[in-house]
């Protein structure tokens, strides 16, 4: 493979890359098709100069990287964050080409961000750069070219600005250019929850193939957000497991004997963050990862675990709600502790998100929408399928989780490429 070029420099972009090449080499793929199947067919940045509420002006940084576009339009969220850069975005797109093929959804991979806290924003200003930066995208994107959606740092809100920055160029709604609206706006009914839910499920599809009740096992999330409360409410309140760690960006707590989420709940409820939570001890986030517990989730940033803590987990499940959690060191060391560690890899733990909007698209498409309850079945059974693939082709092959779960998704994406050809 080429040395990838230098706009995607960045620890996330090396672990994408080093992750495909051991698959690549472990699939036997040839040297001709990898450059095609490894770097993004588009990567663009824009300037978004926005007027401050204090009478300044700023021009922030966007992206948005389209992986391939071989199997239908690329999908992906956007993130407003400090540490958006290139590199991150152009890693999260590969993800989730692998993520969307392991499904089998007609997609391919994107993801984008501006680079900023949104908390240092007003309203207004948010709205202000939420918009310019779908404006300055508006020729590359389109509901049959790459359709946007939330991540970290984006709600729902910031996807109806988007929506109607997209609709007022076209001249009429255009409600399928966007997943995650408000489903009063074409949304789809249990899209927020979904990957929260799709990781649950899985926790718990894991517990049963190992023959481990639910009730009584304990849990330890890491980023307590959108991804991660929901994981472990659905956890906790539906299948009685109890909650003995959990943190945000700004603390972490720890208890043996369980946290209550209703305190949790009502805290957050007066409260922007865990900060000043009372209802645990405080813990330092690094050890609370390596905490003795049945089931570890993952769910806030990428490299979380690497080769220094790697070998001091003691979870029996490691579920990866966020993307990329894992680094290759670690993925060494795990390999090694497979009869002792059940990894779920984060390409099939957190497809929940995007098999909901995928959902949310085809129904925005038909002018016609399903219930909840169609939503969550339909979202289960998909991943239920995308489970029973892996399990099989891991216990066939004798190899680990993850390495299953990325020789299905890239083995799809090769052959399509293959079959379509390469244009001239």
């Amino acid at each position: 493979m080429l040395t990838p070029p230098a706009i995607y420099a960045d620890p996330a972009f090396d672990m994408a890359v080093e992750q495909f090449r051991l698959i690549a080499d472990y699939l036997n793929i040839d040297h001709n098709d990898r450059d095609r199947l490894l770097l993004p067919k588009r990567a663009i940045t824009v300037a978004l100069p926005v007027h401050r509420d204090d009478g300044s002006t700023t021009v922030f940084t966007g992206y948005r990287v389209q992986h391939h576009l071989t199997m239908g339009p690329t999908k992906g969220g956007t993130r407003f964050a400090p540490s958006v850069n290139m590199g991150e975005i152009a890693a999260l797109s590969i993800w989730m080409s692998w993520k969307c093929a392991l499904a089998g959804l007609p997609y391919g991979g994107a993801k984008g961000g501006i680079t900023l806290n949104p908390r240092e924003l007003s309203i207004r200003e948010l709205e202000a750069v939420s918009r310019r930066y779908m404006q300055e995208m508006i020729p590359f994107v389109g509901p049959h070219t790459d359709i946007m959606g939330p991540d970290m740092g984006t709600n729902e809100q910031i996807m109806a600005w988007f929506m109607d920055t997209y609709s007022v160029h076209m001249g009429h709604t255009v409600s399928e250019i966007v997943t995650g609206k408000p489903v009063f706006l074409g949304g789809s009914a249990g899209r927020r929850e979904s990957t929260g839910r799709g990781v649950a499920f899985l926790v718990e599809r894991a517990l049963d193939f190992l023959k481990i009740k639910p009730e009584g096992c304990t849990a330890i999330v890491q980023g307590f957000g959108n991804v991660g409360s929901v994981a472990a409410e659905a956890l906790y309140y539906k299948s009685g497991v109890k909650i003995i760690g959990l943190s945000d960006a700004y603390a972490a707590f720890y208890d043996p004997k369980g946290i209550d989420l209703d305190q949790v709940q009502v805290h957050l409820r007066n409260h922007p963050d865990l900060a000043n939570f009372t209802g645990a001890s405080r813990i330092d986030p690094e050890e609370m990862l390596v905490q003795p517990c049945d089931i570890l989730i993952p769910a806030a940033v990428d490299r979380v675990i690497n080769g220094s803590n790697a070998g001091r987990l003691q979870c029996r499940i490691l579920a990866e709600a966020a993307n990329g959690p894992t680094t290759p060191e670690a993925d060494v060391i795990l390999d090694q502790r497979y009869n002792e560690i059940l990894l779920i890899p984060d390409i099939l733990c957190n497809a929940g998100g995007v098999i909901v909007s995928y959902f949310e698209w085809v129904q925005d498409l038909q002018n016609f929408f399903w219930n909840e309850t169609e939503i969550a079945d339909r979202l289960f059974r998909i991943m239920d399928g995308a489970f029973t693939a892996v399990v099989k082709r891991a216990k066939t092959e004798k190899i680990p989780y993850r390495r299953a779960a990325l020789a299905i998704a890239v083995e799809r994406v090769l052959k399509a490429k293959q079959t379509r050809g390469l244009f001239p």
